[in-house]
């Protein structure tokens, strides 16, 4: 029986869902500076990267580039996949994917629940991403069939997709972001959060993490495990990394972006990524040398669910030297250091108080 003045909260497609992420307060210090998280993995998939495959499809739409039953392929290394995914099987389309053996297996899986096609390109050492060559076999298929390839490392609408989460962050919060923390691939969510902030007023300083081994920023390249971060030898940093976007890079190495994620875990109970283990331990490394009452956000980009069976799998860490217990009490003693410093600025605060109220005393005696 229909309630008559109800009004009902109900989407008919999975896509209407997207945004609207929560933020969650993961520390702050006495000095009154907060670390806040951007939990992206509450969208459907699983991941901030469905807002850009959602943005790069619709314009694709507009513009004429795909038309009804249309074919999109893309090389990926899973998160866009499973949007582009969610996106086609809405609106009619077949969605080829290209991925190789770096990436997170469920994330493959995924994909391939939601009627993907796979396409799988596998190099000598399946220990670094086969960037190169994916990219290579997605623009053949593209050229051999008329595919439309949305090229997620330049295409402008990427960057366009994060608007909406800067309107958000500027609506959830009585203060501005005063530090917002990323990691990079193809720079989108950064670079068009941060730009978006500032055309609304921000004066947001952004700071952008990469794996050790990445050389997005100019480092030297070498393996690195954490997935859709980073780029490796020979691929050309796409335009939608904007350095002149971008106040500072700081590159994390797998064991500490690893050992932070599970540290993460065990504290607050919510799993996050890889890569956003590495931008929440840049983040904790920097919170205390922050101006007092600074807010800092990290954008977690996807759900560390994802990676049961690499990241929160210790025999996998093990056998590829990247578990360390030496690194996780490392982290810990960073949370700690900072309960301590709240719980002494509490007991000054206290002290302050009852100094006062002996001044007034004397004063009224």
């Amino acid at each position: 029986m229909t309630r008559l003045g109800v009004r009902e909260n109900v989407v008919r497609h999975a896509s209407e869902l997207i945004g609207a992420t929560p933020l969650l307060e993961l520390t702050r210090t006495g000095a009154g500076s907060r670390l806040l998280l951007k939990l992206e993995q509450f969208n459907p998939t699983g991941s901030a990267k469905v807002r850009m495959a959602r943005e790069m499809v619709l314009q694709a739409e507009r513009d004429g580039a795909l038309r009804p039953g249309g074919h999109i392929v893309e090389p990926t290394s899973g998160n866009t996949g499973t949007g582009l995914a969610l996106m086609a099987l809405e609106r009619g389309y077949t969605f080829t994917a290209v991925v190789d053996g770096h990436a997170a297996q469920d994330k493959v899986r995924a994909m391939k629940a939601m009627g993907a096609q796979l396409v799988r390109v596998d190099s000598a050492d399946t220990d670094v991403p086969s960037t190169v060559e994916r990219r290579r076999v997605a623009a053949e298929i593209a050229a051999a069939t008329g595919a439309y390839r949305p090229d997620q490392h330049n295409n402008p609408h990427n960057n366009a997709g994060y608007r909406e989460l800067a309107g958000e962050l500027r609506a959830d919060l009585s203060t501005d972001v005063d530090y917002l923390l990323g990691a990079v691939g193809t720079g989108g969510s950064l670079c068009g959060t941060v730009e978006e902030l500032r055309r609304l007023g921000s004066r947001v300083r952004a700071i952008a993490i990469e794996p050790v081994g990445s050389i997005i920023f100019g480092g030297p390249a070498g393996r690195y495990w954490q997935t859709g971060a980073g780029s490796p030898a020979g691929f050309p940093v796409g335009g939608n990394v904007k350095y002149a976007a971008i106040d500072e890079a700081c590159q994390v190495g797998d064991v500490d972006a690893f050992a932070t994620a599970r540290v993460v875990a065990r504290r607050i109970g919510i799993l996050i990524g890889g890569t956003a283990g590495a931008a929440v331990f840049a983040a904790l490394r920097r919170l205390v040398q922050l101006p007092a009452g600074s807010t800092a956000v990290v954008l977690v980009c996807d759900a560390g669910e994802k990676y049961l069976d690499t990241v929160y799998d210790e025999d996998w860490l093990l056998a590829r030297g990247l578990y360390s217990e030496a690194a996780q009490q490392r982290v810990h003693r960073l949370f700690d250091a900072y309960d301590a410093s709240l719980r002494l600025a509490a007991a000054d605060a206290r002290r302050a108080e009852f100094d006062d109220d002996r001044a007034l005393a004397k004063t009224g005696s």
